[in-house]
């Protein structure tokens, strides 16, 4: 083996960059004379910001671009990667990070909201790659293996977190969704016959073509789809949401992802925003209008530049805003002492956080009074919302779960190669007007098309075969490993999921499955029999595409250990290298808040622990490398 053996630890965001100051100096010190050397990569929000806008830099302020570094590593079979949590920027923190390094003297150019000009384009691009979750994407060239240690599970079970709240008798909770005109009833999906090339292009009614995107290279045997959210319908559904809400008297409360779904998330986060606050936007359109007021950024940005205005032209709107809180339904809470709401900024309320701890709190959230209260969840598109009602209906027939005796769910995700929705950044638009959006391979020929209403998202997502190859491989050898039923969260009714489902009954009897439980469910057929497994102690795995892998791999570590920064996450990369990545938590602002205010960190570096051990691990069996089987 090499003398030097590398882990790259990655030097990330917020609160685990905290706690890196303190931790990897020590780890250093343990390592030294092992053969092993931690290396530190910038990978942070900033650190991608100065990265991609050099032009106008000096020479002591420039860093490399390690992210791109990072990517072509993991092509190579002797990474090893320690990839802590990173900050899934929305719109509003990269403009607050860009303000910060403009401050400290870096001639960073500002982000252009609404670009007209060539040079806008471009710049609008160029910070496309910084934007929302632009590491994840990148890195994650393997499947997901995510599960609790046994002995953080055991000790889990012998000393339960105390944050389980009982479920009252009567509970009005409810996730509310779209009946149609959502992503979920317009997909469609083709399984791509031979290597090519696809574009995207919208037709107006009266014939003309727009490309949107050309040259999307197409693999042999790859999954594509695509599918659309209809804005009328949406805002449709937002508007009977709400009053449902006032007759419940319930909090009202949005869950979207604004930060890894960056460009579609937002957008549907902004209707609601503007349904709510309806009467605020139609009376004043004009001043809107004329300050680019865009509600995908949440009332914080309104708030922000109604400041601008005369002070009796600021008062009236900010008295016509306090308006709408008295005919509207009370809206669920991020911070009560400060009036921030769920609609202040996109990436507060990220669905993967709050939806478990709605369950774990007896099917309540905060609302402006600092109690909880129940709520209507409103996860718009059905593809993912189903599940959440079924846990809450369980909870809601069987009472809360209980720490010390639940089994435990553990993860296998299809992530590699951009797969499915966290690969569509890219490959999403808003219809410029009515018409249809079509993907035309080389030949021209019509492989898939949607009609569109002007401001409908259309969205086109990649699933490539090896990706799903080794993901069946990986869930049969977790199987086989723990002895668990391995359940396959799919869904027949799905255009996306019926493609998947072929591929799986293809590739599942290659492998030796003798005495193995591997069958495939629904999403809310699998959340039933797995938490019905759950409350008898059992384990089971779920084996999920890329959007619940994210989603249980928080669900099921918060109602079981209270968090999921404790979660061991591998990623055996396709090359043959590990990337290990420390929990499924993210990267817990409000840490840094309580640090900021009473100088006492609260991260819990076990993710960190954990992913250590595995990455010693592979280095040790990998390189035959003794002292790092001994540190792990």
């Amino acid at each position: 083996m090499p003398e030097t053996s590398q882990i790259i630890y990655t030097k990330i965001d917020e609160a685990p960059a905290l706690a890196t100051h303190s931790l990897l100096p020590i780890l250093r010190a343990f390592t030294k004379g092992s053969g092993i050397e931690l290396e530190s990569w910038d990978i942070s929000l900033t650190g991608r910001i100065i990265a991609n806008f050099p032009e106008k830099l000096t020479d002591e302020q420039k860093v490399l671009d390690y992210l791109t570094m990072a990517s072509v590593l993991c092509d190579d079979p002797k990474a090893n990667i320690i990839k802590l949590p990173n900050i899934s920027a929305s719109i509003p923190q990269l403009k607050a990070a860009i303000k910060e390094l403009q401050e400290k003297g870096y001639d960073i150019p500002d982000y252009p909201d609404d670009p007209v000009t060539d040079q806008q384009r471009a710049l609008f691009d160029r910070f496309s790659k910084v934007l929302g979750s632009a590491v994840n994407p990148v890195l994650r060239e393997g499947n997901s293996d995510r599960r609790s240690a046994i002995s953080v599970k055991e000790y889990g079970k012998r000393n339960p977190h105390r944050m389980m709240k009982d479920w009252p008798e009567v509970s009005k909770t409810r996730v509310a969704h779209m009946t149609s005109g959502d992503f979920y009833g317009s997909e469609q999906a083709v399984t791509i016959a031979a290597d090519g090339s696809a574009t995207i292009e919208f037709v107006s009614r009266d014939g003309r073509a727009t490309v949107l995107k050309s040259d999307i290279p197409l693999t042999a045997g790859e999954i594509t789809d695509c599918s659309t959210m209809n804005i009328r319908e949406l805002r449709e559904f937002y508007a009977e949401e709400i009053a449902n809400a006032k007759a419940d008297g319930v909090l009202l409360s949005l869950h979207l992802k604004s930060t890894m779904m960056r460009i579609s998330d937002p957008i549907i986060f902004g209707h609601c925003v503007s349904v709510y606050y309806e009467d605020v936007f139609n009376k004043h359109a004009a001043e809107m209008d004329e300050l680019a007021v865009n509600p995908d950024n949440g009332m914080a940005e309104l708030y922000t530049k109604i400041q601008s205005l005369t002070d009796e032209k600021r008062e009236e709107i900010e008295a016509d805003i306090e308006a709408v809180y008295r005919v509207r339904p009370e809206l669920m809470m991020v911070n009560s002492n400060r009036g921030i709401t769920n609609l202040h900024v996109p990436s507060d309320v990220i669905i993967d956080a709050t939806m478990p701890v709605i369950v774990r709190d007896g099917g309540r959230t905060w609302g402006p009074d600092n109690e909880l209260h129940d709520t209507i969840a409103m996860i718009p598109d059905r593809s993912y919302s189903t599940l959440y009602q079924a846990i809450i209906e369980d909870c809601q027939k069987n009472g809360a779960y209980d720490p010390a005796t639940i089994g435990s769910v553990a993860n296998v995700g299809l992530m590699a190669q951009k797969a499915e929705e966290y690969g569509s950044h890219d490959k999403t638009f808003t219809a410029q007007g009515n018409g249809t959006i079509r993907v035309v391979d080389a030949s021209g020929t019509t492989l898939m098309e949607q009609r569109v209403e002007e401001g409908d998202i259309f969205r086109m997502c990649q699933t490539k075969d090896a990706a799903i190859q080794d993901w069946v491989k990986l869930g049969v050898t977790r199987a086989r490993a723990t002895g668990s039923p391995a359940i396959i969260w799919l869904d027949p009714k799905r255009a996306h999921d019926a493609e998947l489902i072929k591929k799986v009954d293809q590739y599942l009897p290659t492998h030796d499955t003798a005495g193995l439980d591997m069958r495939t469910m629904t999403p809310v057929e699998a959340m039933e029999f797995t938490m019905a497994r759950s409350r008898a102690g059992q384990d089971t795995i779920s084996v999920t595409g890329n959007i619940l892998r994210d989603y249980l791999t928080d669900l099921f570590p918060i109602l079981e250990l209270g968090t999921s920064a404790k979660m061991l996450s591998v990623v055996p990369l396709l090359k043959g290298g590990g990337m290990f990545e420390t929990g499924a938590g993210g990267s817990a602002p409000r840490h840094v808040a309580q640090f900021l205010e009473e100088g006492h960190l609260r991260w819990d570096s076990l993710g960190e622990f954990c992913a250590l051990v595995a990455s010693f691990e592979h280095l040790g069996e990998k390189f035959n490398n003794e002292k790092a089987k001994l540190l792990a």
